[in-house]
């Protein structure tokens, strides 16, 4: 084999180095590549799992949200029924004041005639 001449061996280096520049450019490009689909997938099942747990989530705040209503509605209806009691029971006690002020009138009156009688004064009527 004959030795090399200078030219020949930069040559070979220049190629070699190349070649390694090349080996590795593509290396980068195929693991950037390789890890950018596996963290879209790693993404996407993420959203997935986000968007199944809003939908789960979404649903048991709706029914809770109805279960409440459905129980504020209850209670309201209690008030309503209490609400009614009172106004019956208010009026039913007006009217028993109303009568025992018309008693305490007419017996203010009774008394003030025998008080006029017993007294001597004439009454005016």
């Amino acid at each position: 084999m004959e030795p090399m001449t200078e030219l020949q061996v930069w040559t070979l280096i220049g190629v070699f180095a190349a070649v390694m520049l090349g080996a590795m450019s593509l290396m980068t490009t195929v693991i950037m590549r390789s890890t950018t689909v596996a963290i879209e997938g790693l993404r996407g099942e993420m959203i997935v799992r986000f968007e199944k747990t809003d939908i789960a989530s979404a649903a048991r705040f709706e029914a809770m949200d109805a279960k409440f209503e459905a129980r504020f509605e209850a209670v309201e209806y209690r008030f309503q029924a209490m609400d009614a009691r009172f106004e019956a029971m208010d009026s039913k006690v007006d009217a028993r004041f109303e009568t025992i002020a018309a008693k305490l009138e007419h017996l203010d009156r009774d008394v003030t005639v025998l008080m006029r009688r017993a007294w001597g004064e004439p009454s005016p009527d």
